[in-house]
């Protein structure tokens, strides 16, 4: 019985961790700067609620995204952040034309380039 419990709680550890990494995920991604952290998980938003053919979705999360990459910018200099922050403002403005599916493709680009940054 003791052994048992020692593998559920085991199981519960690994679990939680797992829930663990996978909310904080975008933050660990962008090093030390949590603007970028937060961008990147708008982003992903952004991307999510584009491929669903939501515009007004799409731009709010992209804003949002965008709003966290310039406050980075701020702070770091890096070709990928400002490569993030162009695609967010291009994904911006097709989504209030829109136009969700190009705006997903500027989403998706941006939400690469962010991972980058260091």
């Amino acid at each position: 019985m003791k052994k048992q419990a020692g593998i559920m709680a085991v199981g519960l550890f690994a679990v939680l961790g797992l829930l663990f990494a996978g909310s904080w995920g975008a933050v660990a991604l962008a090093g030390a700067n949590p603007h970028v952290g937060e961008a990147i998980a708008h982003a992903e938003g952004a991307v999510k609620h584009g491929e669903q053919g939501h515009a007004d979705a799409l731009v709010e999360h992209a804003q949002e995204a965008l709003n966290h990459a310039q406050g980075a910018q701020k702070e770091v200099k890096n070709p990928h952040l400002d490569e993030g922050v162009h695609e967010l403002m291009e994904a911006v403005e097709h989504g209030k034309a829109g136009h969700a599916e190009v705006g997903t493709k500027h989403a998706k680009s941006a939400v690469m380039h962010l991972k980058e940054v260091k």
